[in-house]
């Protein structure tokens, strides 16, 4: 619909007219009568004046039209202005809709100060328009087990919306077997997941781990253990970590399981964490391959830190008389030795053993060489044990031998222990210092070993020492059976064999990755 307006007056003469508004479209014409005067003049002849407004779309139209009953010279007034802002049809300005912004933000702010959180940090950040929307995100996070101590440890996470942000993470990682349990300390520990786009950012580094080995029942558990992963960058961190440790041996086929029982590998720096940590096993005489090895059995090692652990912990086992040859035995022996609270503990088991069997450092020195482990043993079973041995008409001094000779001894099951000196003392006949000088002969398996070799050797009249008949393998005792005479050179402590770990595996794949491995890294 288009609507023309002309204003303009009479004349017995003529007509003077023009238009006065542009041509418009659906527009509704309302033409009100404000008021009508009158005017003295000189002739005395009576004028009127008749105001009226038109309102056409957002603006307002005034036109003044003067009429006489006689024809005089008039004035023409025509004129148009815009209504305030506060019509119904009016747009706010630029000016206004900032100060609005300002205002509602003040008060969402003032709703966080009021339920203690502090919004120093959301400046910028876009947020809720109302504090009413606010406290539903608030609230859903509370939901999620959040506390306010939480959210302002990364207020961000207010800069999330439930249904655009936080709904859809939390129901991907549910699909995935993410414990529902486990959502308020994966959120306390990686918040940021709430910002990630399932398609873009998780479910590529999901999928990159599945390339890596890891079973798909045990991904919910790698992201519940290190929900930060899902941060990381498919050519970063994650893939330089891995290419090393395949680099110096790590099993490929190995790799699925390393990184499902320490996932924190894949956050960890080649340069900073991961090599200094080898090359120091190596410098105490660890071979790289043994390193590997190490860390196929025990990946948490390469948590423990190397200045502010595995190094002050390898001079307190110097300092206890541990000897620097016997260190890598110690290491591959035990490695979580690296990474304890290492020194009170020698501190507390060398008065143990003093106070229970007189053991003196240098001694103590050779039973933390020969088990390692006997650092973490508690004061209980070496009482009880050492009650043991007494028990069987052992002197303290023999207690004490057999202790240094072999420290397992304080460690093995007790029912175990008397098995085996029952068959000994009534089935072999021996002397007491017989087990005084081979105390390793409670660490063999009765049915297994201990009969079966006593019953060859008896049979055949043969008179041995424990240690010639028990230290060595099956395929050795059978040559030893073929002997006229006993090798005396023969007759060892057994020890803790390096080579054990270097020894190469018949199901073995290369150590270094192949060209075909590339695309999973």
């Amino acid at each position: 619909m288009t609507i023309v307006s002309y204003a303009g007056i009479t004349r017995p003469s003529f007509l003077l007219a023009h238009p006065e508004l542009p041509v418009l479209v659906y527009c509704k014409l309302q033409l009100n009568t404000l008021s009508t005067f009158r005017i003295p003049s000189n002739d005395m002849k009576r004028t009127e004046v008749t105001r009226f407004r038109c309102y056409v779309a957002e603006r307002t139209f005034e036109s003044t039209s003067v009429g006489s009953s006689l024809s005089n010279t008039g004035d023409v007034r025509l004129g148009r202005k815009q209504r305030s802002s506060s019509s119904l049809y009016s747009r706010p300005s630029l000016l206004e809709i900032k100060n609005d912004k300002i205002t509602n933000r003040a008060k969402v702010y003032e709703f966080l100060r009021g339920i203690g959180i502090v919004p120093d940090e959301l400046d910028g950040l876009e947020l809720p328009v109302t504090a009413e929307v606010m406290r539903e995100r608030v609230d859903f996070l509370h939901k999620l087990g959040l506390t306010i101590e939480d959210i302002n440890n990364y207020p961000l996470v207010l800069g999330c919306s439930v249904k655009k942000n936080m709904i859809p993470v939390l129901d991907y990682l549910g699909k995935l077997g993410v414990r529902k349990s486990t959502f308020t300390e994966f959120l306390r520990r990686y918040p940021q997941v709430l910002h990630a786009s399932v398609v873009v950012d998780l479910d590529p580094v999901v999928k990159y781990l599945q390339g890596m080995d890891i079973k798909p029942n045990d991904i919910p558990r790698v992201l519940e253990r290190y929900p930060e992963v899902l941060g990381f960058k498919l050519e970063g961190t994650m893939s330089t970590s891995v290419a090393y440790l395949v680099g110096i041996g790590l099993a490929r086929r190995e790799l699925g399981g390393v990184l499902t029982r320490y996932p924190e590998i894949l956050g960890m720096r080649v340069g900073r964490v991961i090599k200094p940590f080898v090359e120091y096993l190596e410098s105490l005489g660890i071979p790289r391959l043994a390193v590997a090895r190490l860390i196929e059995k025990r990946p948490h090692i390469l948590g423990f830190g190397l200045e502010e652990q595995v190094k002050p912990n390898v001079g307190s086992l110097l300092e206890f008389n541990v000897r620097q040859s016997a260190l890598p035995s110690v290491v591959a022996q035990y490695p979580e030795i690296i990474g304890i609270e290492l020194k009170e503990k020698l501190l507390g088991q060398q008065c143990v053993l003093h106070s229970v069997i007189d053991l003196g450092p240098e001694d103590f020195g050779r039973v933390v060489e020969k088990m390692p482990q006997v650092v973490s043993l508690s004061r209980t079973p070496i009482v009880k044990h050492v009650d043991f041995l007494k028990d069987c008409g052992f002197s303290l001094q023999q207690v004490r031998a057999m202790v240094v000779g072999c420290p397992h001894l304080l460690a093995l099951n007790l029912d175990i222990l008397k098995r085996s000196f029952d068959y000994f003392q009534v089935e072999m006949e021996r002397p007491l210092d017989d087990l005084v000088s081979f105390p390793a002969f409670f660490t063999f398996g009765l049915e297994s070993t201990i009969k079966p070799r006593h019953k060859r050797v008896a049979k055949k009249g043969m008179k041995c020492s424990l240690s010639w008949l028990l230290n060595c393998s099956d395929e050795k005792f059978e040559q030893r059976m073929e002997y006229d005479t006993i090798d005396m050179e023969e007759m060892e402590m057994p020890s803790f064999d390096m080579n054990t770990l270097t020894e190469p595996r018949s199901d073995d794949s290369a150590s270094g990755y192949d060209d075909s491995d590339d695309e999973h890294i």
